[in-house]
């Protein structure tokens, strides 16, 4: 038995005692090293920071200095007055400088730097200076050569050499107070790093003192701790009069001895009574058990029922329909493997049968009979036979199977499948066939609604595919403004073409909203949107529709028929037509008539006024001339309008003729330029040859029009005048001409229509110029029935380019370049 001896103190009083005055202390000690410190640290970076403006004022002086003397040197050499310029303002910037450094000045070499700074500023800007430009400014060059090696030059050297000492000297201050600053951080680091040394030692002193009065206590609580544990006992003794912490610990520790000893002798007792519970308990466990497993069996086969019930009510997959029967039945009927297989098609399912056995199942099914007996029983049935060798496995008694067959009704009538299930460790209970035939009938009633399911499933793709075939967007609507059916060229129409499905069932501002981001003015549409849903009248006095425009400039007519059943409406029916290619014919037909009113009564009027002249009036030889030369041309012009329209008939039709004939382009080009060059004074004509072969197969008078049409136009459009540029060459096969203006260009959106016949750009800066918008549309088929190709290239406000393209016919000699 160990006796352990204490002593009495206060430890927590004395701890916190002797942790007080240490932290106490260590911290007044440290706030005057850090203090001291910055102190120290603050000075010395104040004394740098002013040698360091004066450093630097005095760079700016000496930069200044030099800048001067450069600008001046530079002046006197170039004559730039830039520089003069430049020199001259040095001046108040040195007597500024100097002025700031006068302010900072703290010793008697600052004052004569500065000093000697004004004295050379007087000398070089008041005495020199003046006199070197007068000098200069008068050419005496000489003068200004001789103030410079009289002296000039060698107070300028010598006040640089001032200049640099001064710096150096400011350097030299610098680092000396850098140096010492080192030496006095280096003495206090020393001086706290004894300090921390020190207060360590204390801090140890204090550790090792608390250890003596708290480890050593401690362990001997450990050691009684581990006599009581071993079995034996142990006291630990206490002065009487001592209150400490460990006093009290001790008291208890004792007190816990005694107490573990009372509750041995109890635990003793309890022990032998939990021993005799524990067998009682063990015998009900084994029962719960049994229980257990019969819950658990249960419980599986209720969700394999429920699995089975799941699948087959919420898929619409036929495959994944066969696959849940056969896996979920099999546990649910204590069957070791089982099938389920259609008579008349290859859809099946299995479960614990191999390939082979498969195969031979489907093939030996309608001619076993089990077909045949299902058909007229028309419920399962079970059968009893011998395992094969496969079925019994290691087994070598004999071993019996047992089979049970389900039919599958559709629509309750026709038998469309069979399942199949096997087992060999005891017979199907015959008190579980109307359940076994009641999850028959659920497979049965799956497969006819997934046979329905593809009906109409068939039924609604056939009716989409009519829809999409219809080359007009249709859209169904029901009474609520929902989408019930849209097709293909309804979502092209507005963006919709990977959304056929996701917009069907679209709520009314779901679908408007679509159909208003495509629809330059959207508010009148919707506005008969809502009308026509509203409208209870089964058959209108007159069409219901509605024309608008797209933001790409087409034209849509949307009419509408409300659907009925019953006199019930069940929706509206809406079918957005494009009738932009009418529209458009409408808009030049209307164009067409006006344009050529206006070409007939010009020339026309001009023949009647200058005819009614001449009839009514005696005129001179010379001025009745000049009214018949004015008759003869406008008589042309008619002329010309009139063979522009026959011409267009004619090649609509085919009817017009083609004399064919090996010829050079050249000579054409030459004899249209020269007679385009009549009409305008203002337009610079270019023929450029560029090179390579002209010879064609074709109709000289159809490609002169066609060449003529298109030089006439570039100068028609062409109003200010500028260069008009035909240019030759051959490219690729191809004889290629190109004709460029400097005029009014195509706008980007007329570039695709400019060779439509009747078209003419709607522009303001085109109203005055006239013509009837059959010229490029004649250009276009000449070129076309010469195996040929025209495009344009046009910068609106710039200019346009009209290329033709015609095959090569390499027979003539190569054009020379001009």
């Amino acid at each position: 038995m160990k006796k352990i001896q204490f002593k009495k103190n206060s430890i927590v009083r004395r701890f916190i005692y002797l942790m007080s005055v240490f932290i106490t202390a260590f911290l007044i000690l440290a706030a005057i090293l850090l203090y001291s410190f910055s102190n120290l640290n603050q000075t010395y970076t104040n004394k740098n920071r002013e040698l360091e403006k004066k450093e630097r004022l005095a760079e700016e002086i000496g930069v200044t200095f030099n800048e001067t003397v450069s600008n001046i040197r530079g002046y006197i050499a170039y004559g730039n007055n830039e520089l003069k310029e430049a020199a001259l303002s040095g001046e108040p910037k040195i007597r500024d400088m100097a002025s700031e450094f006068r302010e900072i000045a703290t010793d008697s070499k600052d004052q004569d730097f500065i000093n000697q700074v004004d004295i050379f500023a007087d000398y070089y800007f008041v005495s020199i200076l003046p006199k070197a430009l007068e000098d200069y400014e008068n050419n005496d060059v000489e003068s200004v050569i001789t103030t410079a090696n009289t002296g000039a030059t060698s107070r300028i050297n010598f006040f640089k050499q001032e200049m640099k000492g001064y710096l150096q000297e400011i350097n030299i201050q610098i680092d000396e107070n850098l140096e010492e600053l080192a030496k006095i951080q280096a003495y206090v680091q020393i001086g706290f790093v004894s300090f921390v040394l020190i207060f360590l030692i204390v801090l140890l002193r204090i550790i090792r003192l608390m250890f003596s009065e708290i480890a050593k206590p401690l362990a001997g609580f450990a050691a009684a701790a581990n006599e009581i544990a071993n079995g034996r006992e142990a006291v630990i003794e206490v002065n009487a009069d001592r209150n400490d912490e460990l006093g009290v610990l001790s008291v208890a520790f004792n007190r816990m001895i005694e107490s573990i000893q009372d509750n041995e002798q109890n635990l003793l007792a309890q022990n032998e009574e939990l021993v005799a519970q524990q067998d009682e308990l063990q015998a009900q466990q084994l029962e719960l058990e049994e229980a257990l497993e019969i819950v658990k069996d249960n419980e599986q086969k209720l969700n394999s029922r429920n699995e089975l019930i799941n699948k087959i009510a919420n898929s619409l997959d036929k495959q994944e329909v066969l696959e849940s029967a056969v896996m979920n039945m099999c546990p649910i009927i204590n069957a070791e493997k089982g099938i389920i297989a259609f008579i008349h098609d290859d859809s099946y399912a299995s479960f614990g049968i191999s390939p082979d056995g498969v195969k031979q199942f489907r093939d030996n099914l309608l001619f076993s009979g089990i077909v045949e007996r299902l058909q007229v029983e028309r419920k399962p049935f079970v059968t009893k036979r011998e395992a094969s060798k496969e079925e019994k496995g290691f087994h070598i008694t004999k071993l019996f199977s047992h089979d049970l067959y389900l039919p599958i009704f559709l629509s309750g009538k026709k038998l469309v499948a069979v399942m199949a299930f096997s087992r060999s460790d005891a017979p199907f209970d015959f008190r579980m066939m109307e359940e076994y035939e009641a999850l028959a009938k659920n497979v049965g009633i799956a497969l006819d609604k997934i046979n329905l399911y593809h009906k109409s499933e068939e039924a609604r793709r056939l009716n989409q595919d009519i829809l999409d075939t219809i080359q007009e967007g249709v859209q169904l609507v029901n009474t609520n403004g929902e989408i019930l059916q849209v097709n293909k060229k309804f979502c092209e129409l507005f963006g919709c073409s990977d959304k056929l499905q996701e917009i069907s069932g679209g709520s009314w501002d779901e679908w408007t909203s679509l159909l208003s981001r495509s629809i330059a003015d959207p508010q009148y549409f919707i506005e008969f949107l809502k009308t026509e849903l509203s409208s209870l009248e089964k058959i209108s006095p007159k069409e219901s529709h509605f024309i608008y425009k797209n933001n790409g400039g087409q034209v849509f007519k949307v009419y509408c028929e409300g659907l009925f059943h019953e006199n019930i409406k069940l929706g509206t029916i809406f079918v957005h037509r494009n009738i932009t290619k009418e529209f458009e014919v409408d808009r030049i037909k209307s164009e067409f008539v006006s344009t050529v009113s206006h070409e007939l009564r010009t020339p026309l009027a001009s023949i009647l006024g200058f005819t009614e002249l001449i009839l009514t009036r005696e005129l001179k030889p010379d001025r009745q001339k000049k009214y018949l030369s004015t008759i003869y041309n406008e008589a042309g012009r008619l002329t010309a309008l009139i063979n522009d329209f026959l011409d267009i008939q004619r090649m609509e039709s085919g009817n017009q003729g083609y004399e064919r004939q090996q010829l050079e382009l050249l000579p054409i080009i030459q004899k249209v330029v020269e007679l385009q060059k009549i009409h305008s004074d203002k337009h610079d004509l270019i023929l450029e040859v560029i090179g390579g072969s002209d010879n064609v197969l074709g109709d000289p008078e159809k490609l002169e029009q066609a060449l003529t049409n298109l030089v006439h136009n570039a100068i028609k459009y062409s109003p200010e005048g500028g260069e008009v540029r035909i240019t030759l060459f051959e490219k690729d096969s191809f004889v290629t001409i190109q004709i460029q203006d400097e005029g009014l260009g195509i706008p980007p959106e007329a570039i695709d229509k400019v060779f439509e016949k009747f078209y003419r750009v709607d522009n303001s800066d085109r109203r005055s110029i006239g013509g009837t918008g059959l010229g490029l549309a004649i250009v276009k088929e000449i070129v076309h029935v010469h195996d040929g190709s025209i495009n344009v290239d046009s910068e609106y406000g710039k200019g346009s380019t009209f290329t033709i393209s015609l095959p090569v016919l390499p027979a003539l000699s190569a054009v020379t370049s001009k």
